[in-house]
């Protein structure tokens, strides 16, 4: 095995020289630097985690704790964690992907263990009872996802608030007057899923503010009941000429249900929805959207969490709530209503 001392031999350095040349803790020149780098690729050497964790009680990985959840469409979570996962190895740390449904336990033992420097929080509830253990564990903590509670972590996430009105408002603009707005399922509030409840909030209290009649419902995570459903609410309320939605499985079923009711957007039917720019690419959805941004947010919860490890001064900061204001993508899916609105019932669809 490759040791610190044949890369010091190799490049004709002292040991500390090559070591601070590889962890960038003191100022050493380009000209050092570049030996040093260059006996590390002709030998092949591979830092020793465990010596390194022993000398610097630094393990350079960070513990990622989330889940893939029922009632959340995956595809939308992966996102997330790539932002995380992506930033951490561009910084130099290795990610620890922990998904225990007890995610309290889980937390504990990696940091009680020193498994991590840090850990990035997802699936973030509004009352999570993961924070109370990242709070005593010594280890400093990031989220992706505002809780009801936001002290002693650093928190990022996308202005929910913001991006409800600014959906209203857009539609508003090109004077829709019935609207449904289709959130996720009933059961994410109902375990504190918080930014569900706080776009719909903003859409009901925006609606109302600007004269415009809404019809808000829940929709489903998973197929085909996100197709079934999208048909029933349609069924529903044919006189509506806009569609929100903050639920990544409807957005994805949603080409297919227009295709089927011989509809499309924004021709028949005004769409906006909430998701990333990637997603939109990954499914093929042509439709306008609030950027959801996992990977700027992952990016800035590892940047700030890398931080917190790696600068003594950083570490007596005050923690930090910082919400992405909304972006809307136009993708040329919203228009003004049809006149007059087109009908929407449609017999073919099976249940």
């Amino acid at each position: 095995m490759v040791t610190i001392g044949d890369i010091a031999r190799a490049a004709g350095v002292s040991r500390s020289t090559a070591s601070y040349a590889l962890s960038g803790k003191r100022s050493i020149s380009a000209e050092v630097r570049q030996r040093v780098e260059r006996a590390v690729r002709e030998l092949g050497y591979t830092p020793n985690a465990g010596a390194r964790a022993l000398a610097t009680s630094e393990t350079m990985v960070i513990g990622l704790l989330a889940q893939f959840l029922e009632d959340e469409f995956a595809p939308a979570m992966l996102q997330y964690m790539l932002g995380v996962s992506d930033t951490a190895r561009a910084l130099g740390y290795d990610t620890l992907l922990v998904t225990e449904a007890d995610g309290a336990r889980a937390l504990r033992r990696i940091t009680d263990s020193r498994m991590v420097d840090g850990v990035v929080l997802l699936n973030v509830a509004q009352d999570d009872a993961r924070l109370p253990v990242l709070r005593s564990a010594g280890r400093p903590g990031a989220l992706v996802g505002m809780p009801g509670d936001c002290t002693g972590v650093d928190v990022f996430d996308l202005d929910f608030e913001a991006a409800g009105r600014l959906m209203v408002d857009h539609m508003h603009a090109l004077r829709h007057r019935e609207l449904i707005l289709m959130s996720q399922p009933e059961h994410v509030v109902q375990r504190g899923g918080a930014y569900v409840w706080r776009l719909q909030d903003a859409v009901v209290q925006q609606a109302e503010a600007r004269g415009i009649r809404l019809h808000a419902v829940y929709g489903e995570s998973r197929q085909p009941a996100a197709g079934r459903c999208l048909h029933a609410v349609l069924d529903a309320h044919p006189a509506a000429t806009g569609l929100l939605l903050n639920n990544e499985a409807a957005a994805a079923a949603l080409p297919s249900v227009l295709h089927a009711r011989g509809l499309s957007a924004p021709r028949d039917l005004s769409v906006i929805g909430r998701y990333s720019d990637e997603f939109a690419r990954t499914f093929s959805l042509p439709f306008s959207s609030i950027e959801s941004a996992p990977d700027r947010l992952g990016e800035m919860a590892v940047r700030q969490l890398v931080r917190r490890i790696t600068e003594p001064e950083a570490r007596r900061e005050p923690h930090v709530v910082r919400l992405l204001a909304p972006e809307l993508v136009d993708r040329g899916s919203s228009g003004p209503p049809p006149s007059p609105a087109p009908t929407r019932h449609h017999k073919e669809h099976t249940p």
